[in-house]
């Protein structure tokens, strides 16, 4: 269980993204009007040419840009990375289009603090291309998940999900804007009740508020 958060401090994030990062800029207008208890002390691409870094420059924020193109093996990349996230003084980290797998060790050193936002309802189409996927499939609502992240693709525990209804006319990128409007209001609020309220894991959820006594009663058997 984790402890209810009853300090005013700031929780410290790190934003990594591989392009122009829509859900960093939604997280940034959050924590500036005071719906997320945090701030972005790191906005970090591996993509040199990611619009969002000159974004998060023009915010006045710390950016690093830590190239996965020629950067040798992924533990060696990783650890750049993990050491710009370490040096910024990051508790949290948002993945927010950054588009690489992390590895086993990486995700174990942030174990439960390496949140990513998903533009379907998993554990339905992970991966890429997914809102053309649902449309191919034939399903009549998709959405967006908040997870948070262990080594495989998008299979971490679900914090939060949030459904949106597939018009027969969508096309794969009217589907995905409707989403994306969603995750904007998602990815916010999910990490906020992370910081603020208790919770624990079981199985793949994530469980908000105290065990109730009958759960707590039948893990003691």
């Amino acid at each position: 269980m984790r402890p209810l958060v009853v300090s005013a401090k700031k929780a410290p994030i790190a934003v990594l993204i591989s392009g122009r990062g829509s859900n960093f800029e939604a997280l940034h207008r959050a924590t500036r009007d005071g719906r997320l208890p945090a701030e972005i002390v790191l906005v970090l691409s591996n993509v040199p040419s990611a619009s969002g870094i000159g974004r998060a420059r023009s915010l006045g924020l710390a950016t690093a840009v830590v190239p996965s193109r020629g950067a040798g093996s992924r533990t060696a990349h990783e650890a750049r990375v993990r050491q710009e996230i370490e040096r910024a003084g990051a508790e949290w980290i948002c993945l927010a289009g950054y588009m690489r797998l992390l590895g086993a060790d990486f995700v174990a050193a942030f174990e439960n603090r390496i949140l990513n936002i998903h533009p379907s309802l998993l554990p339905s189409f992970p991966g890429l291309d997914v809102q053309q996927a649902a449309l191919d499939y034939g399903v009549r609502v998709s959405g967006c998940t908040v997870h948070l992240v262990d080594a495989g693709l998008d299979t971490g525990p679900i914090v939060d999900q949030r459904v949106v209804r597939v018009r027969s006319s969508d096309t794969a990128g009217s589907l995905a804007a409707r989403i994306l409007r969603e995750e904007h209001r998602l990815y916010a609020e999910a990490l906020r009740r992370l910081l603020v309220e208790e919770w624990r894991i079981e199985g793949r959820r994530v469980l908000f508020g105290p065990p109730s006594a009958t759960s707590a009663a039948s893990k003691r058997e």
